[in-house]
């Protein structure tokens, strides 16, 4: 199921700032709790707690009525995240594209593909020539895979067609980009063979990791 973009907006938000910043880790860990069926308190809530999301009745939060029936969703989410970060060194508030590439393949292999676009855009607007060709295709191949996940096969399709082949035969920052898209071209024949169902029955176990050094 999609998140309404002001939640997926805002977990993205707190997610990439978790790898940067101890007070998002606290917020994602009291969501985790909160998931677990931790109740939450009015009165003890880390800074920066995502509370235009909740109404409060007495001294408790809970989902706003628009938002419960996404409540498994934005679980999983933010339990795929907090697996990432928890033991993540904290890092620069203006990391390296290195750190940041480092920072994606952790991102990506845990399908948390829009939190790849927003980390990696911002170095995408600077680059220039094959460094921005790269990040580019980097970036449409994460959004493909955020589209698979949302059922939005079409744009999937273009968009990884798109990124992989900005991707042949390239490197960057010594990650081996040729191989990952390759690997992004044949998960991409695996899925365009399930037509309308690809969505629902695609095995992400065939999703490539994102490229690493070695």
């Amino acid at each position: 199921m999609t998140l309404p973009l002001p939640v997926r907006n805002r977990l993205a938000e707190l997610i990439l700032d978790a790898l940067r910043e101890r007070s998002a880790r606290n917020v994602l860990e009291r969501l985790i709790r909160s998931c677990e069926g931790d109740p939450v308190m009015s009165d003890a809530l880390p800074v920066g707690f995502p509370v235009e999301f909740f109404d409060q009745q007495g001294d408790r939060l809970t989902l706003k009525g628009a938002y419960r029936r996404f409540h498994d969703e934005i679980c999983e989410r933010v339990g795929r995240a907090w697996a990432v970060v928890k033991d993540w060194p904290l890092s620069d508030h203006e990391p390296s594209l290195r750190q940041a590439l480092s920072e994606a393949a952790a991102l990506f292999d845990a399908r948390l593909d829009f939190e790849v676009h927003e980390l990696l855009e911002p170095f995408w607007m600077r680059a220039e020539g094959q460094v921005k060709d790269a990040l580019q295709g980097l970036i449409q191949v994460a959004v493909g895979y955020h589209h698979l996940a949302n059922d939005n096969v079409s744009g999937a399709r273009m968009l990884l067609a798109e990124g992989s082949a900005k991707l042949l035969g390239q490197r960057l920052e010594d990650l081996d980009l040729h191989t990952f898209a390759l690997a992004v071209r044949h998960s991409l024949e695996t899925f365009t063979q399930l037509g309308a169902e690809a969505s629902r029955k695609f095995d992400w176990s065939l999703a490539p990791r994102f490229p690493r050094a070695h």
